[in-house]
């Protein structure tokens, strides 16, 4: 076709752009009314979306106050492990300290004793003396070491020397008792032997038959002087804690 002008006319279609433009608005009010209509339902149903606004924030609030109680109870724990391990540092030198101070206790005993022995200028009998003696337990069961302390008295100038015998007292399936050291060292050691000045330390290990009760403990000092009496001496079975 042709105009006025005698130019070709252009003849522009615009029903499907119409038709397209009414199609989308259709599902839009379709889905707004869906919208109402769902909306509707929970309202009919007793949901109140105010309320549950409101509910989600009270709970998040609440949340919120859970993690900041959390964090708190982890810094307590967190301290009171610090604390913990602050306390057996403490408690380990504590007990390290305790036993430097046990350990020079136990030679000043010892010093004292010596000295003892060597200021008995008034003793009337010659020879040695018993100055200490405990037992402690061992490492494996039924095994123990006596821990016993040796002294001067009298005048004697020369060294004091002779022989040490251990028995110990009590009670096998009910009945009296006594093992002598080869039985409670297994026959290795018959008799200790002594000879010193001043001082002598003993660390004798003894190992107890599971079924005997051992009661009392009897050390008898022999001389190698025979005009030095023989001393026995019973002390009893109590152990000791290891130092």
């Amino acid at each position: 076709m042709l105009g006025k002008d005698g130019a070709p006319l252009v003849v522009r279609q615009r029903a499907p752009a119409l038709r397209t433009a009414l199609i989308a608005t259709a599902i839009l009010v379709g889905l707004f009314g869906v919208y109402v209509v769902y909306e509707l339902g929970r309202y009919d149903a007793g949901y109140d979306r105010q309320a549950a606004a409101q509910q989600r924030t009270e709970l998040e609030v609440r949340i919120e106050h859970l993690e900041k109680d959390n964090r708190e109870l982890r810094t307590r724990l967190a301290e009171a492990d610090t604390i913990r391990a602050g306390r057996a540092r403490e408690q380990a030198e504590v007990a390290r300290a305790m036993g430097e101070l046990q350990a020079q206790v136990a030679r000043q005993s010892q010093e004292l004793a010596f000295y003892r022995g060597v200021v008995a200028q008034n003793a009337n009998t010659l020879g040695v003396r018993i100055e200490q003696l405990h037992i402690t337990a061992g490492k494996r069961p039924a095994s123990f070491t006596v821990h016993m302390s040796l002294v001067r008295s009298g005048r004697e100038d020369s060294a004091a020397s002779g022989t040490l015998h251990l028995s110990l007292d009590g009670t096998y399936d009910g009945r009296p008792r006594s093992l002598d050291l080869a039985a409670l060292s297994g026959g290795l050691v018959h008799e200790l032997r002594y000879n010193f000045r001043y001082l002598q330390n003993f660390e004798q290990d003894l190992s107890v038959p599971l079924a005997f009760k051992p009661e009392q403990l009897v050390v008898e000092v022999q001389s190698s002087h025979h005009d030095v009496a023989p001393l026995s001496q019973t002390f009893l079975w109590t152990i000791e804690t290891s130092q």
